[in-house]
């Protein structure tokens, strides 16, 4: 490992505790990164900060050492109740992560309470737990926390807690904002007190984040640190001990590569992203089943009560594959992962630079791949130019096995295979249209029929995305879908449940008009006037001399009349409501 350094600990302007100095050393950390010694004296000297630093840079513990440097330093010591730091993350996993570096300090501070606020639980538990055991230093997701403000009800005063409030950390700023946390975040300020000090930390500046700067920090340093060897016009986003490459494949090529690359490659530790979560579930049991003698693992954002046991049992692997979303891309510290592949292009090209950061962490080693289309090969470019992330090409694997058709069989074995890939490619179809380098991966270049070879389809899904299309090259399987079973039998039970109450509801409406949705009343309206208005000419046509009003009355008594035929209304009820110019004529009808 050749280390990114800035001196160390020592240096500082001013001294560190024994009891951090003493964590740094059971940690092994010796030295300090850039961004480490440019914010941790600034930070502690009662300055709001806005840091920017390349992902993998050291960034949490450049915000976790001023923490307990500030409450260790106050002159009034934190009472069990009373809330001194908060940490704001925008995903459980970052948290997690967070947290356990945090509690590998305060273990040397036992004064200091630490709770961790994340989604995935019962929110009473954690009430229960912060009334019983406090928390000065809180770690949390914006959702969490902004719904433990609203506990009063359930004897939670958060608000009241949160008066002694000395720091504030916002991390991976940018990641917050773009998940849509922006209520959240906005909500939890107006609880927090004006006095405090604040520290941005994000791996990019947008403007989203600039407005958060300039609303929850006051007369902030700005911190933009580089890699050492970096030049000054230079601005690479990602980590120079990171090698990139690009492999240009066919989409009915590419899981064939991603796999005979994964084989070559057993003993190493790998990051694996797709676009959707349908991709995640179906290309993660694809994997398990062709990949042997590997530990494969798939974690994803609709998870939730599994993803943490997920993330935390991956993290402690030698070796593996974590088939993932992009609730992996941002901050996610997983010791010695060795590739970051990615098999589908990320929907922006920030996400492009979080996701390939999860390797060459800290001064490591390690590489990334991304699988690209023979029509998204000027992607690459693109990146070059928007990101600065230098890429090289790596030539598609000769004579690799075609597993598809190993594939196609399983989904015809189990039905629940079958539903996966159907939905996989939906997903994918859908994502791909909503991808914002729209100029490049544009949805009407996509080889359909290509790209269901590629998912292993038995046959096209309904989706307007494919209405009125022809496929030629993709020839569908004989066998009739519905008679698909699952392997589950429980499931199997239920389905076949389903499609009996199906094929008696058809037999009983066999024969009876089709039930018509009710149109919106204003529709109902404007149909009712413009038949009036025909109705008016036709008669002033043919002579009549009815009027506008004796027209209203015959229309409405007609109404009534069909009413009593669908016995709606009694006869008496029919009787009474009846007009009397029209009276005489419909009783006798």
């Amino acid at each position: 490992m050749e280390a990114v350094t800035e001196g160390g600990w020592g240096s500082l302007p001013v001294p560190l505790s024994p009891g951090v100095l003493r964590a740094l050393r059971e940690l092994r950390f010796h030295q300090m990164t850039p961004v480490q010694s440019a914010t941790i004296p600034l930070f502690m000297s009662n300055k709001d900060v806005a840091a920017e630093a390349v992902t993998g840079s050291g960034k949490t513990l450049a915000f976790v050492i001023p923490i307990l440097e500030i409450l260790l330093r106050r002159e009034e010591k934190l009472k069990k109740m009373q809330v001194g730091a908060i940490i704001i993350t925008p995903t459980r996993e970052l948290a997690i992560q967070i947290d356990e570096v945090l509690s590998h300090f305060t273990k040397h501070f036992p004064m200091f309470s630490q709770i961790l606020l994340i989604g995935g639980r019962n929110p009473m538990e954690d009430v229960e737990k912060f009334k019983e055991h406090g928390g000065n230093i809180i770690v949390a997701t914006p959702g969490r926390l902004e719904d433990l403000f609203r506990r009063k009800a359930d004897g939670l005063d958060l608000a009241s807690c949160v008066k002694a409030l000395d720091v504030l950390v916002l991390d991976e700023a940018d990641r917050l904002l773009d998940m849509g946390f922006e209520a959240s975040l906005n909500a939890i300020l107006d609880f927090l007190p004006k006095q405090r000090r604040t520290g941005l930390f994000s791996a990019t500046q947008t403007q989203e984040v600039e407005n958060l700067v300039r609303a929850g920090l006051r007369n902030p340093v700005r911190i933009s640190v580089k890699e050492k060897g970096v030049a000054a016009s230079n601005t690479q986003k990602t980590p120079t001990r990171l090698e990139n490459y690009y492999m240009i494949c066919k989409a009915d090529e590419k899981f064939n590569q991603l796999v005979h690359f994964l084989r070559q490659h057993k003993q190493e530790k790998h990051l694996v992203f797709f676009s959707t979560c349908a991709c995640v579930e179906y290309y993660g049991k694809a994997l398990e089943s062709l990949i042997k003698q590997v530990k494969i693992m798939s974690i994803h954002g609709k998870m939730k009560h599994k993803r943490n046991k997920i993330f935390t049992e991956f993290r402690k692997l030698p070796g593996g594959i974590l088939v993932c979303t992009d609730v992996m891309a941002r901050g996610i510290d997983i010791p010695e992962v060795h590739w970051v592949l990615q098999y589908d292009p990320p929907s922006s090209a920030s996400a492009f630079v979080h996701r390939c950061g999860r390797t060459a962490r800290i001064g490591n080693v390690g590489s990334a791949l991304v699988f690209l289309l023979p029509m998204e090969e000027s992607y690459v470019n693109f990146l070059s130019i928007n990101q600065k992330c230098p890429m090289q090409e790596m030539k598609p694997q000769t004579n690799v096995l075609d597993l598809l058709p190993k594939l196609k069989s399983m989904a015809l074995a189990d039905r629940a295979v079958f539903e996966k890939g159907m939905k996989a490619f939906v997903s994918y179809v859908q994502a791909y249209a909503k991808h914002e380098c729209n100029l490049i991966f544009r949805i009407k270049d996509l080889d359909f029929a290509s790209l269901a070879r590629g998912f292993a389809l038995l046959k096209m899904p309904k989706m307007p995305e494919l209405r009125g299309k022809c496929f030629p090259d993709f020839t569908p399987v004989t066998v009739n879908t519905d008679s698909i079973s699952f392997k589950d039998k429980n499931r199997e039970k239920q389905r076949q449940k389903k499609l009996e109450e199906q094929r008696k509801e058809r037999e009983e409406n066999e024969g009876k008009k089709k039930f018509v949705k009710n149109k919106a009343w204003s529709k109902q309206k404007a149909k009712r006037e413009k038949k009036k208005k025909v109705t008016a000419k036709r008669k002033r046509e043919e002579g009549s001399d009815i009027d506008d009003e004796d027209m209203e009355e015959l229309l409405n008594d007609t109404r009534l009349l069909k009413r009593l035929k669908k016995g709606k209304i009694s006869e008496e009820e029919f009787e009474k409501k009846l007009t009397g110019k029209n009276r005489t004529d419909l009783i006798s009808s």
